[in-house]
């Protein structure tokens, strides 16, 4: 087996079990290279080569994560995520054990799922096209404002310092939304309006129901409630109701589509999969790209092939990504 590892050692708390996973996943005869970031990485420059594995390994937080799976929407290889960040939602989202050894186990089964990709395009201040893939969510609004208040606290207290974040601003201003998706327009107001192609919170907490990395689709999700108490009852709700499909989600509308534009009424923060951009936008679109990656899952993953257990190294099938 031949296998690449890409690890952004800055993400999350440091932690060293990236190194544990390592030392299970490989057998005797088996290839490694172990590609450490540096500060100014590139993605699409560090996981050039990714064919030449038959499986890439990224290693980091949900930034991180998103922009080596964007990196290698057109290769080929079976790629495992592995949770090095703060929050690691997106692997939370894929529902896999933490556990090094098991992870590693599962790499050496072979369950893979078909995971959709999210796109992101905008304009930066000058006046450039700017394009960049997400996993989990990207949004402007309050939530983007959260993360880019959180990030002087990220790395010392981890998810607590959202929580630091929120307390500071507990009155977001609301914002005028205009939101086009496949074709029909509506007009919100709201605090935040965001693009998930899962919309999985930490604690298994769900924003809206039935919303799958495999579904092809996105949700454009706004935000309506003019300040933070007000968000308190959709949250508490899903504590009783986790996936929303019993008690609904006050405070949370849901519009479904391939393809949006989201415009505000002013220029507002936007984040990229947790990682907040150091400009404003007034608006920006986003698009599903169906099927792009093929992802190493376990048994307990709620996205495990039912077909049983089958090695997939050597003489794993190859598929054809599509091209944008």
């Amino acid at each position: 087996m031949r296998t690449l590892i890409v690890h952004n050692g800055a993400s999350g708390f440091g932690s060293d079990a990236v190194y544990l996973f390592e030392r299970n996943l490989l057998h005797a005869g088996d290839r490694c290279e172990f590609r450490s970031l540096a500060a100014d990485w590139d993605a699409d420059e560090a996981v050039a080569d990714a064919d030449d594995f038959d499986l890439v390994v990224v290693s980091g937080g949900d930034g991180t994560v998103a922009s080596l799976l964007y990196a290698l929407r057109r290769h080929r290889a079976s790629v495992c995520v592995f949770p090095s960040g703060t929050a690691n939602l997106f692997f939370a989202s894929l529902g896999n054990s933490p556990e090094p050894a098991a992870l590693a186990r599962a790499c050496r089964i072979g369950r893979t799922m078909e995971c959709d990709l999210g796109e992101v395009g905008w304009r930066d201040p000058e006046g450039r096209e700017r394009r960049a893939g997400f996993t989990l969510m990207s949004g402007t609004g309050f939530d983007a404002e959260l993360m880019r208040a959180a990030v002087p606290n990220k790395k010392a207290m981890g998810q607590a310092a959202y929580l630091m974040a929120a307390v500071g601003n507990p009155n977001p201003p609301l914002v005028t939304f205009t939101v086009e998706a496949d074709g029909e327009t509506f007009v919100r107001e709201g605090i935040a309006c965001i693009a998930a192609n899962s919309a999985m919170l930490q604690g298994d907490l769900e924003i809206v129901p039935d919303s799958r990395l495999d579904d092809g689709l996105l949700d454009i999700i706004v935000l309506e409630s003019p300040d933070a108490v007000g968000l308190l009852k959709p949250l508490f709700l899903g504590l009783i109701d986790r996936h929303g499909t019993n008690l609904g989600r006050p405070s949370i509308e849901r519009f479904r589509a391939r393809e949006a534009t989201i415009s505000s009424s002013r220029p507002i923060p936007m984040q990229i999969d947790g990682d907040p951009l150091d400009h404003e936008v007034s608006s920006f679109t986003a698009r599903i790209l169906p099927e792009r990656c093929r992802l190493v899952v376990d048994a307990l993953s709620p996205y495990a092939v039912e077909s049983g257990e089958a090695p997939l190294f050597p003489g794993t099938e190859v598929k054809a990504f599509p091209t944008d």
